[in-house]
């Protein structure tokens, strides 16, 4: 796939996903892809090799979370400028794309195999991203509070949100990027865990189910 069918499909699927981005942000992610193809030769960052792949698998399924979360930022004004965590980031997905896309919003990837956050801290560098962070940590070990928590087929909702409970601001809350809706994993979250909003997600070329559980501590 050319450099410049690469920029078609990736414009097209911004398209698809109703999301408008400036030029210079989709150089941004155009440059993140080819960073992430060369670093993946080395360092085995993710399974996903072909560029074609890539683009859906990873860059558009990051980027159809983007539209729902911006809409939940705007309903949700806590914080004038938000901080979201990314667990289990792995090569910065979807932390990376999310810094791209939204330059208002502090994003912290954390991860605990050093090469990945290696790999993020060059694409903060490169990209010149002052809202992206990357931490070499296990989640459980992180200090500071957070307006978001966020994963992407990190861990069972259930691990997620005992794992990084103690992270979340006021008013804050988790959104899990899965797959089908993980039905047993709602249904043995704790009681003091509430799923407000199960989203369904439409990613362009992937014929696949997708979709955001979005949760909160329950009220007492």
């Amino acid at each position: 796939m050319s450099t410049r069918a690469f920029e078609v499909a990736l414009r097209q699927g911004l398209v698809d996903l109703g999301l408008t981005l400036a030029d210079g942000q989709i150089t941004q992610l155009l440059d993140y892809q080819d960073l992430l193809q060369k670093w993946n030769r080395v360092y085995n960052l993710t399974a996903v090799r072909d560029p074609k792949d890539m683009l859906t698998h990873h860059l558009l399924d990051s980027l159809s979370v983007v539209a729902p979360l911006q809409r939940h930022l705007r309903l949700r004004p806590e914080s004038a400028r938000p901080r979201l965590l990314d667990v289990g980031a792995g090569a910065g997905l979807p932390g990376v794309v999310v810094a791209i896309c939204c330059p208002g919003i502090q994003v912290t990837c954390v991860d605990a195999v050093a090469k990945k956050m290696a790999f993020v801290r060059q694409v903060q560098v490169a990209l010149r991203l002052p809202n992206l962070k990357a931490l070499h940590a296990r989640v459980e070990t992180l200090p500071g509070a957070y307006d978001l928590v966020c994963s992407r087929a990190f861990a069972s909702l259930v691990d997620f949100v005992q794992g990084t409970r103690k992270l979340l601001a006021p008013g804050a809350c988790w959104l899990a990027m899965k797959g089908q809706e993980p039905v047993d994993e709602m249904a043995a979250l704790p009681v003091d865990v509430a799923v407000f909003h199960v989203e369904p997600l439409v990613v362009p070329a992937l014929d696949a189910q997708r979709c955001i559980v979005w949760m909160e501590p329950a009220s007492s």
